[in-house]
């Protein structure tokens, strides 16, 4: 059935704490990079000293976006190399996009199946970027904070919404630099939003609509393969499974499509969501919600459902009132805009986003790309705001620097932790879709308050040998 006609209900191992040592260009630089640490159990900052002009990093994930996430690293120094696929590696140290010094130095970076073992072994590394599958993001990351790493991590953050609680706490507890690899908020229309919106551009918002074309991989009412290929020999299959529940290996998991299943991924607005989302969430000073209701089309014990809706209340915050938003994904869109001009496109291609206020409605595109007030006349007519938001280098390019001056980076854990327990609450309402129930949600508590057992989705028993 057409997604557009389906009939909607709408409403490891533990890790001891690493001491910091000095960057190994030290002595040719004379400088060092100085992680925050705790001291007493006070956090407190190290004492000043000049940072040092590059970070060794090491890359956990080098395939997909850790292609992407390892390159963007080049300008530092890459001196360690991990995935559990070494013909992922093999893909990075063969492409054509190298430049010669590039390649040279991940050929001469220590290569890595096992994480874990990299952590052991890799005494000189400042920072971590984490680009795996959903649902080893959490222990990868917890175990490299322990340790004093700063961290970058590819969207969602976690895999589950204690997860994200736990993380954002023992990041803020460590004094590491932090970073969420959603990078659409290092750009520039994610900084006119809310300088817009906060000037007053279209008054009180109370209405936010957000959808994307996702998913692009398998989804909904189809269960796991009941065929058991063999392992490929390239493939370290217990370290890609992690934490997870023991399943055989297939093809149809590894390498892209895990996203669309319960155990790996996180489904369309897991993937999406900490782009399109995290435009109303920044713009808007969006934090928990009150309440969130689900619904969507058939979806299996193993994946996620082909289509559905979400829906958010907010409370008031501040002078701001309260605000409702709605998620929309698989084909499904919310109502076209009456003030929209015959013709043009709602957001873009693969989504978008529109906030209603009280004067007025404002549109854009995925990665919060062209805002514009809509009808165009208004568009035409606005007197733009003073930019009042610092330009970001880059979602990566910020992360180095918020590490070498000991600041914040802008979607550090403090800030994508709550966006991701908020996107997060989404699967819990799908999955319980059929108690036709608006969950309450008590975000300090973290807890529902009218279903006990919605509480046991927001996170799962990892395998033996695995822990936060």
């Amino acid at each position: 059935m057409d997604a557009k006609k389906k009939s909607l209900s709408l409403p490891g191992p533990g890790w001891s704490r690493r001491k910091f040592l000095g960057a190994a260009s030290a002595a040719a630089a004379g400088l060092m990079v100085v992680p925050r640490h705790v001291v007493g159990g006070q956090r407190k900052r190290a004492a000043a000293k000049t940072p040092s002009d590059t970070l060794n990093i090491a890359c956990v994930g080098v395939g997909g976006m850790g292609f992407s996430d390892t390159r963007g690293c080049r300008s530092q120094n890459v001196v360690a190399l991990c995935d559990v696929d070494d013909e992922a590696v093999a893909r990075l140290l063969g492409s054509d996009r190298l430049e010669p010094d590039e390649k040279a130095m991940y050929e001469k970076a220590a290569k890595y199946r096992d994480w874990r073992r990299m952590l052991e072994k890799e005494k000189g590394i400042d920072a971590v970027t984490v680009s795996t599958p959903d649902h080893t993001h959490a222990v990868i990351a917890m175990a490299a904070i322990k340790l004093g790493k700063h961290v970058y991590v590819q969207k969602p953050l976690t895999h589950t919404v204690k997860e994200a609680r736990l993380l954002a706490r023992a990041a803020s507890e460590a004094g590491v630099v932090t970073q969420m690899g959603n990078q659409g908020h290092a750009g520039e229309g994610a900084r006119l939003i809310c300088e817009w919106i906060k000037a007053g551009a279209i008054g009180d918002v109370t209405e936010v609509h957000c959808w994307t074309n996702r998913p692009i991989w398998p989804q909904g009412a189809i269960d796991a393969p009941a065929e058991i290929p063999s392992v490929p020999s390239t493939l370290d299959w217990d370290v890609w499974l992690g934490p997870a529940p023991f399943r055989p290996y297939h093809p149809a998991y590894h390498p892209f499509k895990w996203r669309g299943l319960w155990d790996f991924g996180t489904g369309a607005l897991g993937d999406m969501g900490a782009h399109i989302m995290d435009q109303p969430f920044w713009a808007l000073d969006l934090r928990a919600p009150i309440s969130v209701q689900g619904s969507s089309t058939v979806f299996s014990k193993d994946y996620a459902p082909a289509a559905e809706v979400v829906t958010y209340e907010f409370p008031a915050r501040g002078s701001m009132p309260p605000v409702t938003l709605t998620w929309w994904d698989g084909g499904l869109t919310p109502p076209r805009p009456p003030e929209l001009e015959q013709g043009r496109m709602v957001g873009d291609d693969g989504g978008g986003v529109f906030f209603r206020g009280d004067k007025g409605l404002l549109m854009c595109g995925t990665y919060g790309e062209n805002p514009r007030l809509v009808p165009e006349t208004r568009m035409q007519e606005f007197v733009r705001p003073e930019k009042t938001i610092p330009r970001s280098p880059g979602i990566r390019e910020e992360w180095f620097e918020a590490i070498k001056k000991g600041t914040k980076s802008t979607t550090d854990f403090s800030y994508s932790g709550p966006l991701t327990e908020t996107m997060l609450l989404a699967n819990v309402a799908v999955r319980l879709a059929d108690k036709n129930m608006r969950l309450l949600w008590d975000g300090e508590k973290m807890e529902f308050t009218n279903l006990p057992e919605a509480n046991e989705l927001l996170h799962f028993q990892y395998r033996p040998g695995w822990s936060l």
